[in-house]
């Protein structure tokens, strides 16, 4: 079954969402810069907005 996202917001070039997987909530971020493979899943929110701030594009 597809992720349905929620709660999409932008920080930089990194886009972070929040989605239901197995009844917990998680939250996700990811580059959406050319040739940056950087994506990662979390426990909280404030987790996610953190990584956001603070990743640096390799590309």
């Amino acid at each position: 079954m597809p992720r349905r996202f929620r709660d999409v917001r932008r920080i930089g070039p990194v886009n972070i969402a929040s989605y239901l997987d197995r009844g917990k909530n998680r939250h996700l971020a990811a580059c959406t810069a050319p040739r940056c493979d950087f994506t990662a899943e979390y426990d909280s929110r404030a987790a996610a907005e953190l990584a956001a701030r603070t990743h640096r594009c390799s590309a």
